[in-house]
């Protein structure tokens, strides 16, 4: 287990966009579709603060988990955990099944395997002490 400060630090800022698109942006774009993309991401940078392993075992692992929690939502989850009416487990959760949330949880988890594949998001700290 190892600590990356990069990934510590996406993941804290992704989580209060998160809350506030969930709780406060009431629009037909950015928190059915922006949310979701960056939702994976914020789980993605969650691991990775903490795992170093294979990096697309995370990803699949974040995608899968993503594409369950929408078919889940398909089967209204919800009203069967008898949550209906709990908003913050209605946001975190979700309500509807949507095909446009499954391309953009593809699209936020590619994007963000493509960015660490790439090094784009080095832990920085790691990079000094190899040297």
């Amino acid at each position: 287990m190892h600590f990356n400060k990069t990934f510590f630090l996406l993941t804290i800022l992704l989580f209060f966009v998160e809350l506030y698109i969930g709780f406060f942006v009431r629009d037909d774009f950015i928190r059915p579709y922006v949310g979701d993309f960056l939702v994976v991401i914020l789980i993605y940078a969650g691991l990775r603060t903490f795992l170093k392993h294979n990096k697309l075992t995370i990803a699949i692992g974040v995608l899968l988990f993503a594409y369950l929690v929408e078919i889940a939502q398909y089967f209204n989850i919800v009203e069967w955990l008898n949550l209906s009416g709990h908003r913050s487990a209605e946001v975190i959760i979700g309500t509807s099944f949507s095909w446009e949330d499954m391309l953009a949880y593809t699209l936020g988890v590619g994007l963000i395997y493509f960015l660490d594949v790439q090094g784009i998001l080095k832990n920085r700290r790691e990079d000094m002490v190899k040297k």
